[in-house]
């Protein structure tokens, strides 16, 4: 009886008992899936809308070619230049504490990819990222790819994961698609790549404030802001 009612609520009213028995499970599992990414679209659009911060965000252009994705004013007192790995656990651990510190002092902040060979899926995340900033979703992206990393970094099959995030973010998925394989965004990590090397970044997360590389026992979450109020105080002119 379960299953005639089940064949009947998914559309399926004339499928044999033995052949609905047999593909139960694979359908109950779809069934759960598609209702499951429906609720958490749902709830992700519905929690976005009502805390989204007013961010001055940007994607420029530097002399090269090199795209540049910046959050706040031109003229902020601090700028703080990220070098990042979106599936590296302490990147993740500051990017919340940095949305806040960014929102109370109007910090300018820089993203720059800098994704870690020991890391499976880090290059993948800064392909979605960039791809999303292709349709004018980068930070959107960038904030879920942190929030979500202890589910995807764990994944078999990231990419899929990733096609997820930017359908609950309102994409073209077929144009995502296409852009996460675009040679010339695998171009850009590598520039983001070559201006940290160049500057002696070696690992993630590296910061710096106002062109001041932020010491690595400063990047825990409870010390940071110690160190953005420290960049402010000294970028402010002596009375």
């Amino acid at each position: 009886m379960v299953i005639r009612h089940l064949s009947f609520v998914i559309g399926l009213p004339n499928v044999p008992t033995q052949l609905m028995k047999r593909y139960l499970p694979l359908l109950i599992v779809a069934v759960v899936g598609l209702v499951a990414l429906g609720s958490g679209a749902f709830l992700y659009r519905a929690k976005r809308g009502s805390n989204a911060p007013l961010k001055i965000s940007n994607t420029e252009t530097e002399p090269g070619g090199q795209v540049v994705h910046t959050l706040g004013p031109d003229k902020a007192t601090v700028t703080l230049e990220e070098f990042g790995d979106y599936q590296c656990p302490p990147c993740g651990r500051l990017s919340e504490p940095m949305n806040k510190l960014q929102k109370q002092f109007n910090l300018r902040v820089i993203f720059r990819n800098f994704p870690l060979p020991n890391h499976r899926w880090a290059k993948d995340a800064a392909h979605a990222a960039e791809a999303a900033s292709r349709q004018g979703k980068f930070w959107q992206m960038h904030d879920l790819l942190f929030k979500e990393q202890p589910v995807w970094s764990q994944s078999t099959d990231a990419r899929s994961l990733f096609q997820a995030y930017a359908g609950m973010l309102q994409l073209d998925l077929n144009r995502f698609r296409q852009d996460m394989d675009d040679p010339e965004i695998q171009h850009q990590i590598e520039l983001d790549q070559s201006r940290g090397a160049a500057i002696g970044v070696k690992t993630t997360p590296t910061i710096f404030l106002n062109n001041q590389v932020v010491p690595a026992n400063e990047l825990m979450p409870d010390e940071f802001p110690k160190a953005v109020e420290a960049a402010i105080k000294s970028a402010k002119p002596s009375s």
